[in-house]
């Protein structure tokens, strides 16, 4: 009786985000003309992604950097949950390998709370400072 209730809510849930991620594929508001793609590929190939301008202050270069940094950082985080994830599931009832798993999953989770400190702290620093660029940056 159980398992069917989890089985039929798992496939109301599975058939909602189904419907529910087609839905938004089909709208009309995401059609793309072919104006509009060169503006996307423009900004998808400078400035979303953060390109170094020509000229630019030592403060922002460095910034880039701590900023592309802290983001590989991230996902070196994700590696390991996914890593962690997958050695709990696979571990079979082993205490030792979910204990481990455990541990990778804790020490995971501390060192994402460095990180997004450590971003923190680097925007506001790097933000304080008057000749970074920013327009509203600290004098």
């Amino acid at each position: 009786m159980i398992k069917s209730y989890i089985k039929f809510t798992f496939g109301i849930i599975l058939m909602a985000a189904l419907f529910l991620n087609y839905s938004f594929f089909l709208s009309p508001a995401s059609a793309s003309t072919k104006d509009n793609i060169d503006e996307q590929l423009q900004m998808a190939g400078g400035e979303a992604w953060g390109t170094i301008p020509e000229k630019e202050s030592l403060a922002t270069i460095i910034q880039y950097a701590i900023s592309a940094f802290l983001g590989l950082l991230g996902i070196i985080f994700i590696v390991l949950i996914i890593y962690a994830g997958f050695n709990w599931m696979t571990a079979g009832g082993d205490e030792e390998k979910v204990t481990k798993a455990k541990e990778t999953l804790t020490r995971a989770v501390i060192g994402l709370i460095i990180i997004i400190a450590a971003y923190s702290i680097t925007y506001f620093v790097f933000n304080a400072l008057p000749d970074s660029g920013n327009p509203g940056g600290g004098g």
